[in-house]
């Protein structure tokens, strides 16, 4: 019986994408599953370092509405949302907003900080760990943002790219999210005390 080679290669292309996407479909499910993810509950704190070298937290922003944007250097749809942040970052940012980005690549910090300067970046980029990402139900997908509203509860998430009037409608939902008690907010980041 003699076979066409075109046939086979295009039959094991097929398979191959078919578990390729199931994989990935999967992994998406589980994470999305993760409890500590959902609306309305605490958003994980965590401590990473910024591009300047500063330590930077979750519960630093308390008071203000968070976008935070895990992201990486080849992430070609990361690269059309950045533009977008920049600009609802000069918009929005005199309201409350706080865009923050987490690289989540193996780029040099030295070119993950070309790279935010060729974009234009105006808000703070972090170095991100995998840690963190695990935190964050395993970030499955770049980029993945999640808004978090004033009191530190998530109030949305973002996996793959939308459109800007999408992040925008979502950004002015979470700036008119209001802590009950200005004092008390830091103790709704998940792992962090509230001040004395």
């Amino acid at each position: 019986m003699n076979r066409n080679p075109l046939a086979l290669i295009v039959a094991a292309l097929v398979v191959t994408l078919g578990l390729y996407v199931g994989y990935h479909k999967a992994r998406r499910a589980g994470a999305s599953l993760t409890p500590h993810l959902a609306q309305s509950t605490p958003a994980p704190d965590f401590s990473l370092q910024s591009l300047d070298g500063k330590i930077m937290r979750l519960s630093d922003f308390r008071g203000k509405a968070v976008l935070l944007n895990f992201w990486a250097t080849w992430c070609g749809p990361c690269k059309i949302e950045m533009p977008w942040f920049v600009d609802l970052q000069k918009e929005y940012g005199s309201q409350g907003l706080q865009i923050v980005g987490v690289a989540m690549d193996d780029a040099s910090k030295e070119d993950i900080a070309k790279f935010a300067k060729d974009m234009g970046v105006n808000y703070p980029i972090l170095l991100g760990k995998e840690a963190v990402g695990d935190e964050y139900g395993g970030v499955p997908a770049l980029p993945e943002s999640f808004l978090i509203a004033r009191d530190g509860k998530i109030v949305d998430k973002i996996i793959g790219l939308r459109g800007k009037a999408e992040i925008e409608d979502a950004i002015k939902k979470t700036l008119d999210t209001r802590p009950s008690d200005p004092t008390s907010t830091a103790g709704n980041f998940a792992g962090t005390q509230p001040q004395k």
